[in-house]
């Protein structure tokens, strides 16, 4: 389990396919600390640590995995926000986040708003009962707040507001028009999906 609060920004060193795909990724935490089996978000996906050393952690990412993520995520030099999971005890300053990716969005504006950037984001219809206005929304691993959704036929938009600490400590800084992210809904909302599907179903 996760809270959103990005504390590394990892980069990816290499990509080995061995049916899976083996990531090396560097990173600044102290390695000695992190077990193997340890799990780690990756921009919002929680991988196991099968390898470690100074500097750096392997992980094993599934064709499933690949095919659920954002668009060109594993490939070598790719940034990404690196969680440790959370510990009994540790602040809660995000929300509670799971690691597993509900769906992937497309950014369709990047704005200035005072002295933080407004992004606009596309997700699939499927998910637009699930992202709601001031509610929360893991992006790449990000806890963030939803400022506003709008419907349409196809798709649903929503929106939300980076502060300067916030692109200046994770990837998000980076995003620009097209560029697809990892979406994860809060959690309440996936159980709330479920029993929707469930009573659709009787």
């Amino acid at each position: 389990m996760f809270t959103g609060i990005v504390s590394d920004v990892g980069r990816i060193e290499s990509v080995v396919r061995t049916g899976d795909l083996r990531v090396r990724i560097a990173t600044a935490y102290d390695t000695a600390t992190v077990d193997l089996g340890a799990s780690i978000a990756c921009s919002g996906v929680c991988l196991t640590v099968v390898e470690k050393g100074p500097g750096w952690f392997a992980v094993d990412v599934s064709g499933e995995t690949v095919s659920r993520t954002a668009t060109d995520q594993w490939v070598e030099g790719r940034a990404l926000n690196l969680e440790r999971a959370l510990k009994l005890g540790d602040e809660l300053g995000g929300h509670i986040v799971t690691g597993h990716v509900d769906g992937v969005a497309r950014v369709v504006a990047v704005e200035p708003d005072g002295d933080s950037v407004r992004i606009a984001f596309a997700v699939d219809r499927a998910l637009a009962p699930f992202v709601a206005a001031k509610g929360s929304v893991t992006i790449d691993g990000v806890s963030l707040t939803v400022n506003a959704v709008e419907d349409d036929a196809d798709t649903a938009r929503f929106a939300i507001n980076l502060i300067p600490h916030t692109r200046s400590v994770t990837t998000l800084g980076t995003l620009a028009t097209d560029r697809t992210v990892n979406v994860e809904i809060d959690v309440l909302a996936r159980y709330l999906m479920r029993m929707e599907q469930v009573r659709a179903q009787s």
